[in-house]
């Protein structure tokens, strides 16, 4: 098992490269000048050329490139050109937010997709069965940000029981709304996919003799059913955490959640390369780390896996 960490873990190494040589090429090609939005557009060609020479625009594509990667490599990602922040600084300071509304939403998604999607394996065929996969499209198909504005509109503006914005003083009640809009889709997700392998799973014949042993239903269910479908179940869920700690654009931005996500847009608004290829660089990393964490999952949750994993 460790040599199998290290393997995939010294596979990250050319994977980081790759993004982030794509992502500096394509910034480097897009139209526009990030002087321009810093200074403003009625400076002097003179003092363009000298903020140029201070970010080291003024360098050639590979020097430039070289310059950065070495600079990757000492673990340095720069600093904002905008608010002359160090990046690294800034994603300590934000990662925490945005991690602590991706683990709000997982939970919401794993309870309500788990207890929903074995609900309607049971009743298959019945109108609660047909309910909950529409519920499930309906989720799927709804925009994040049409439904954040949704829930504002009722539980902000109508009932105003819950605040609109923001994270206050941490108070949990901030982070209800937007965990909710964050977390719609995976449950959504995990409901059809958990139903699906459910079904199945119910058919199988050692189903059929673990409830001529007289076990109980709940028994059946969570012990040789569910266990039995927890491998697409949590590849999904280890797919949506990944993406939510990499920072949820919109929901962030909807409710002005001050986390990764939100930071990254700004950046890219500002054209600050630096904070764009920092999140980009960090979030792929943290993408990667997951997957890992999935791929050991996988070993402890079928054993045949982890028989030819060794």
């Amino acid at each position: 098992m460790i040599i199998y960490i290290i393997k995939r873990l010294l596979l990250t190494i050319p994977v980081l490269l790759g993004i982030a040589t794509i992502t500096f090429v394509l910034i480097y090609i897009i139209p526009g000048d990030p002087t321009s939005s810093i200074v403003g557009e009625r400076v002097s060609p003179e003092t363009v050329k000298q903020i140029k020479a201070e970010m080291g625009l003024d360098k050639p594509f590979h020097i430039q490139y070289i310059s950065y990667l070495f600079r990757i490599i000492q673990g340095n990602l720069g600093r904002s050109f905008s608010t002359k922040q160090p990046i690294s600084e800034a994603i300590i300071e934000k990662f925490p937010n945005t991690l602590r509304l991706a683990v709000a939403s997982m939970i919401i998604a794993i309870i309500l997709g788990l207890s929903t999607g074995i609900f309607a394996a049971i009743k298959r065929g019945s109108p609660w069965d047909r309910l909950v996969m529409i519920l499930a499209v309906f989720g799927i198909s709804t925009p994040v940000f049409w439904f954040g504005l949704l829930l504002i509109f009722i539980f902000s503006i109508k009932l105003g029981c819950l605040p609109a914005s923001g994270m206050g003083d941490g108070n949990l009640l901030y982070l209800i709304l937007p965990a909710a809009t964050l977390g719609l889709r995976s449950v959504a997700l995990i409901a059809r996919i958990t139903r699906t392998s459910m079904i199945e799973i119910l058919g199988e014949d050692f189903i059929t003799t673990a409830r001529a042993k007289g076990l109980k239903e709940s028994v059946v269910l969570i012990k040789h059913a569910l266990r039995n479908c927890l491998i697409p179940i949590v590849t999904i869920i280890g797919l949506d955490f990944g993406s939510y700690l990499n920072g949820s654009v919109l929901t962030e931005t909807v409710f002005g959640w001050p986390g990764l996500g939100r930071y990254a847009v700004e950046g890219i608004m500002k054209r600050d390369i630096p904070v764009v290829m920092g999140t980009v660089l960090f979030g792929a990393f943290v993408f990667v780390i997951v997957n890992l964490i999935v791929d050991i999952l996988y070993h402890f949750l079928n054993p045949r896996i982890r028989v030819r994993g060794n």
